[in-house]
């Protein structure tokens, strides 16, 4: 592996006053600072002017058994406001095939993680970027160092990279007095990254290439509006990849009044039950033609009792508690006091609870000992907390020691958004300001019928209780789409959780499914060097 590094925007008398620093006491201190000042009036507005950074590295990785050369970039783009003023730092990590023939149309991913809040470190060291952070596949990571290695399952090979950290995450951040209600709201989001978007195919003189998105959790909510703010600007796209989708949020949210929640995360339940062994007779053997017996069932007589409401008769409540009960492995009386109504949470604190242990969120198959045993709710995630040390470890200690990164800046992985904005304008075309449960599938209809070329790629990963798969099957079921543009979208289900990467086995499928979705997509038969 070859490296070179390469930093502007930093301010020379600023840095020559932060060596000095070290080396000298405060009496010195503060005779520097006032030359500083004498000599470099504009010095104290820095952070506003917003100068972007950028370090440079040269790499090459093995794909495929060809070696794939590549320059990686962390870098940053001003934002400015509606007045034209520097108003936010947009930190992004840009990865570009250099070796082959030269190409300024060659594939292009921007690619973010979801949340809102959440940078996007997740995807890059899970599977997007040239390299990976290894982790169980079940169970804990524990304590580091953690293993890093070539991501032999990269899509440089056949697409240029950029991973983007949208306001607020990663080394992302306000500049000056600016609000953080003008980036932290769906459209306000989606605003903003369009602005990221047109100034990168600029900077980098790629307008003419094929141009994707691919989020993951809120990630894919972010795309279906994106998508939308980009054809605002005339920016079409070849290609959507929703990765553990979440377009219709009523579908996870279990509000008083609304059954389909419980309709279509049901099977979810069913094959979490399967896979722990739960369930009260021998496992399915099947788990296709399991999946497909259970939603539809959820999708016929379950859906018809919850629609009775209290007229519900006492033999057939009997009989769909009963057969609830053979699905899920929940007793019987768990069920009738829920009313046969069974929110995620509560499936997750009790299916196990008489073992002591829950069920976790971001991937069912991942357990771990109840930290109230006679909680109504986990009190954590065993996935999350299994891995979130080594995914934030690794990719702290990549981007400083590989990729070169110097910057003062602590990188944010979540929780740097506040008061996120979840009132519209509207989804397809419908431009009124409102609250209410956002359902972010309109915008992607109407991107679909006004880009008829437009391909979608569903990713489901089957054991994720966070973005069931069925809800986000049914929520692109019901986008009223004619049946050609249905056929714009393609699905593909991982036997793994909402981060199906972390499922080492699984890694040459989801290559071997993106790769062949921006191939054909794209236009082209055979990859494409920068």
């Amino acid at each position: 592996m070859k490296s070179t590094h390469t930093l502007s925007g930093e301010n020379p008398i600023l840095n020559a006053i932060r060596h000095a620093l070290v080396r000298s006491g405060p009496p010195v201190a503060a005779v520097l600072c006032a030359v500083a000042l004498l000599a470099a009036p504009g010095i104290l507005a820095q952070e506003s002017d917003a100068v972007p950074s950028r370090w440079e590295s040269s790499h090459s990785i093995v794909v495929g058994g060809e070696t794939v050369e590549y320059d990686a970039v962390v870098a940053s783009t001003t934002l400015t406001n509606d007045d034209g003023e520097p108003a936010a730092e947009l930190f992004y990590t840009a990865y570009f095939r250099t070796n082959g023939a030269p190409s300024r149309e060659r594939p292009l991913v921007f690619s973010y993680n979801g949340g809102p809040g959440s940078a996007s470190f997740w995807l890059h060291m899970g599977i997007m970027g040239p390299r990976r952070v290894v982790t169980p596949e079940v169970g804990p990571q524990g304590a580091p160092p953690y293993p890093l290695k070539d991501n032999e399952y990269t899509i440089l090979d056949v697409a240029d990279i950029v991973m983007v950290d949208p306001i607020g995450t990663g080394f992302s951040h306000l500049l000056g007095d600016t609000p953080g209600s003008d980036y932290w709201g769906i459209d306000e989001d989606a605003r903003s990254l369009t602005q990221f978007i047109r100034r990168f195919l600029s900077e980098y003189e790629r307008w003419n290439a094929p141009r994707y998105l691919l989020g993951e959790s809120y990630g894919t909510t972010r795309s279906a509006v994106l998508a939308r703010h980009l054809q605002g600007t005339n920016i079409d796209l070849n290609g959507i990849v929703l990765v553990s989708a979440v377009l219709q949020f009523n579908t996870i949210q279990f509000a008083p009044g609304d059954d389909l929640p419980y309709i279509v995360n049901l099977p979810s339940y069913a094959i979490t039950a399967r896979y722990l062994d739960a369930l009260p007779g021998p496992n399915p053997p099947d788990l296709e033609a399991f999946m497909a017996e259970v939603e539809e069932w959820s999708l016929t007589e379950y859906a018809t009792a919850l629609l009775a409401g209290g007229t519900l008769d006492a033999d057939t409540r009997a009989r769909v508690i009963d057969q609830m009960h053979r699905y899920t492995g929940l007793s019987h009386d768990f069920i009738d006091k829920s009313d046969l109504r069974v929110t995620a949470p509560a499936f997750e604190a009790e299916l196990l609870r008489d073992e002591g242990r829950i069920v976790g969120r971001l991937d069912a198959r991942f357990t771990g000992p109840a930290g109230d045993v006679l909680g109504g709710r986990p009190s954590h995630d065993p996935q999350s907390t299994a891995i979130s040390s080594a995914y934030t470890s690794a990719f702290n200690s990549y981007v400083r020691d590989e990729l070169g990164y110097d910057g003062e800046r602590e990188y944010v992985p979540s929780g740097g958004t506040r008061n996120w904005n979840w009132g519209r304008l509207g989804g397809g075309g419908a431009f009124v300001r409102g609250g209410g449960t956002p359902n972010v599938s309109p915008d992607l209809a109407t991107a679909m019928k006004r880009n008829p070329s437009l391909k979608v790629l569903l990713i489901n990963g089957i054991y994720d209780l966070a973005t069931p798969y069925f809800a986000a099957v049914w929520a692109m079921d019901h986008m009223g789409l004619a049946p050609d543009l249905r056929d714009n979208i393609e699905r593909a289900d991982f036997a793994a959780g909402h981060m199906m990467y972390v499922e080492q086995s699984l890694l040459p499928q989801w290559k071997e499914t993106l790769d062949a979705f921006i191939l054909r997509t794209s236009g082209r038969s055979v990859p494409v060097s920068q």
